[in-house]
């Protein structure tokens, strides 16, 4: 791992809340993710399963946990399973974890080697009723690939019909919106990482770069600064490519009066940061470039100031784009009268802005929670508004990681540069 030591104590007290949650003569089970085919005998780049890892700390592949928190025996009751490693594949791979290290990491005493998994289960199985399986349950994202958990799980219901499958999704999934503080650091650090990273780009971006070059200097500093590498694939879209949402070809010429919407985030210790800035590629906004930018900041800063406890989402949402309405007939782009005559479910605003104004933040990008669940203190999530004018070109988007407090919020990227002037003070200096 590249990051520093996180304290177990973190990976306790994430399981003892989980123990809590769920019903009595219970067993839980995690599974470490897949390693994905890239091409010949290559894997992709292993990323652990979010949910494992919120729970041991545990990076390395071919790792299970088990919680048995009924259970007679102290020593069963948590239960961690690691890939047994030997010389030849150390030659080959590297040194693999070993017991008493897995034991510092995760804070679990009992670790066993992966071969024991399947008799140790089955003696558990017989002195508990329910089983939670981690399956992976988001309503955006259905890959075609069939994970490692979608497969344990119809094998433990071919093997144990009689038992009570039940979802650890819900569960784990309201335990990891509030975060904890260590979890905090790591995502500030992160943060900080992202903003070097954007800093960086400041001093580079000109008339004439690859949007993949512009993805390398990201990468160099991220790497350079202990991140894993990308939270997410990279958005560096210049000129017309800013008004695709998902654009990450990033294999086209920065050209001078362009601007470049950068949509990117460091990964550390498996927590991610997300962050979108819009600059000029020459370095100077222009009259109309700069009249959508600050009509986008507007925006912007009204989102942050209401984003706190109480809200949800949707709600935040409802409220950002009636804001953004005013901003687009401002900018001319409809009248007051084109509102009042639109088709209520085909609001004029969803033309400029298409997407959402926030998602929640932590272990994945995209962290688990819902659009209607009511923001509490210990919660993350960005603050995204942008605007879209295919006819100019012309693509900006905002956005901040913003952590819920008991008194309104903190934002955690609030010190990379956002306001125009720094922009092209920093572009124009380097």
């Amino acid at each position: 791992m590249r990051y520093l030591p996180v304290s177990n104590k973190l990976y306790k007290r994430n399981r003892q809340k989980l123990i809590k949650k769920i019903e009595k003569n219970s067993l839980v089970v995690v599974n470490s993710n897949d390693q994905m085919p890239r091409s010949g005998d290559q894997y992709f780049p292993f990323r652990q399963n979010s949910n494992l890892f919120y729970l041991t700390g545990i990076n390395q592949e071919k790792t299970a946990l088990i919680l048995c928190p009924d259970h007679d025996s102290k020593d069963l009751r948590e239960i961690l399973f690691i890939r047994k490693s030997d010389s030849k594949l150390e030659i080959w791979e590297g040194k693999k974890l070993t017991k008493d290290e897995s034991k510092e990491i995760s804070g679990i005493n009992t670790v066993k080697w992966l071969d024991e998994y399947d008799s140790v289960l089955s003696g558990l199985m017989v002195k508990t009723d329910n089983i939670y399986i981690n399956l992976p349950e988001n309503p955006k994202f259905n890959p075609e690939v069939v994970v490692r958990e979608l497969r344990f799980a119809n094998e433990l219901k071919n093997k144990y019909p009689a038992h009570c499958h039940k979802r650890l999704a819900p569960v784990l999934n309201e335990l990891r919106l509030i975060k904890e503080p260590e979890e905090i650091d790591l995502m500030k650090k992160a943060c900080y990482i992202t903003k070097e990273a954007f800093n960086r780009v400041l001093g580079f971006v000109k008339p004439g770069v690859m949007e993949y070059e512009i993805e390398a200097e990201i990468t160099h500093e991220f790497l350079k600064r202990g991140s894993d590498g990308h939270a997410f694939q990279p958005i560096v879209a210049s000129g017309k490519n800013a008004c695709i949402l998902h654009y990450i070809k990033n294999n086209q010429k920065c050209k001078n009066g362009d601007l470049v919407l950068l949509d990117f985030g460091a990964e550390y210790a498996n927590y991610a940061a997300d962050c979108s800035r819009t600059i000029p590629v020459n370095g100077r906004f222009s009259t109309r470039q700069r009249e959508f930018y600050e009509a986008t900041l507007r925006v912007f800063k009204f989102a942050k100031s209401i984003i706190k406890k109480g809200i949800t989402i949707n709600k935040l949402h409802k409220k950002v784009s009636e804001c953004w309405e005013e901003e687009h007939i401002k900018l001319g782009l409809y009248t007051r009268k084109e509102v009042r005559n639109q088709d209520k479910n085909v609001p004029l605003w969803a033309k400029y802005y298409m997407h959402g104004t926030s998602h929640f933040l932590g272990l994945d990008a995209h962290d688990t929670g819902n659009k209607d669940v009511v923001l509490r203190a210990g919660m993350v999530l960005t603050c995204e508004p942008g605007i879209y004018i295919q006819e100019e070109k012309i693509g900006i988007r905002l956005e901040n990681d913003i952590l819920i407090t008991d008194t309104g919020n903190t934002d955690l990227t609030g010190d990379i540069p956002i306001e125009p002037d720094e922009i092209e003070s920093i572009m124009n200096s380097k």
